[in-house]
């Protein structure tokens, strides 16, 4: 694996931070979710940089990039992606996102198709029936209850550094995202990806996601809960 480049991306009042592992062959870029950061799915980006170049970002005010005035809303955030991905000069990427990362990275290819004819969508969120603080805070809490310490411990630091009030307002500019809406417009060829025992994303929405984007495939991973790419990001 080659050298990791960490570099920043300005726009639109934001800034990214980002790391850059260069490599020959297919580019994969890799969105977080909610409380998280890039440094959550460094597993992953080491993994996948044994096959291609890994760029994993920090969202605004996640990680190391700073916090804009405001939580930008999800279709926002698509285009501060899009303009990113355009940003690197490399011809169509492979998108991942993981929960909330979900939200963006489908807001990126429905508002921007030329940016990327790939995705992969991890644990997409949120389930329409359970849109609030309240019973997402439950179901995050009964998915964490089963986890691994270094799961535990990487979100621990990861929401410590986006800090109370940056979470509250990212959770409510998501929950206040109705992605089915935009599901239907996304273009590009779509793997979704469920742990068989994710709790915040249960089957039946995890395969509404599925059915919404033409042409999407769905692939439970067995014994995987929300944090499966956390968790261990092998092929199960």
């Amino acid at each position: 694996m080659t050298a990791e480049r960490t570099a920043a991306f300005e726009s639109r009042g934001s800034r990214m931070v980002y790391t850059d592992t260069g490599g020959a062959g297919t580019v994969f870029v890799l969105v977080h979710g909610l409380g998280m950061g890039r440094s959550a799915l460094e597993p992953l980006a080491h993994e996948l940089a044994e096959s291609g170049r890994v760029v994993a970002v920090d969202l605004p005010g996640f990680g190391d990039s700073p916090k804009p005035r405001r939580a930008p809303a999800l279709p926002d955030a698509g285009d501060l992606l899009a303009e990113f991905v355009r940003s690197l000069g490399v011809a169509d990427p492979v998108l991942v996102g993981h929960s909330m990362g979900t939200e963006v990275v489908v807001e990126a290819v429905a508002r921007h198709p030329a940016i990327s004819s790939r995705i992969v969508l991890v644990a997409p969120t949120v389930n329409p029936a359970e849109r609030t603080v309240r019973r997402q805070a439950l179901r995050m809490a009964q998915d964490l209850a089963d986890e691994s310490p270094l799961v535990l411990a990487r979100g621990a630091v990861a929401y410590a550094r986006a800090g109370l009030r940056w979470f509250l307002l990212s959770l409510g500019a998501m929950l206040r995202h109705p992605v089915e809406e935009t599901l239907p417009h996304v273009q590009a060829r779509t793997l979704v990806l469920r742990g068989a025992e994710d709790r915040v994303c249960p089957r039946a929405w995890v395969a509404e996601v599925a059915r919404l984007v033409p042409g999407a495939v769905l692939r439970e991973v067995p014994g995987r809960g929300h944090e499966t790419m956390i968790r261990d990001p092998r092929p199960a």
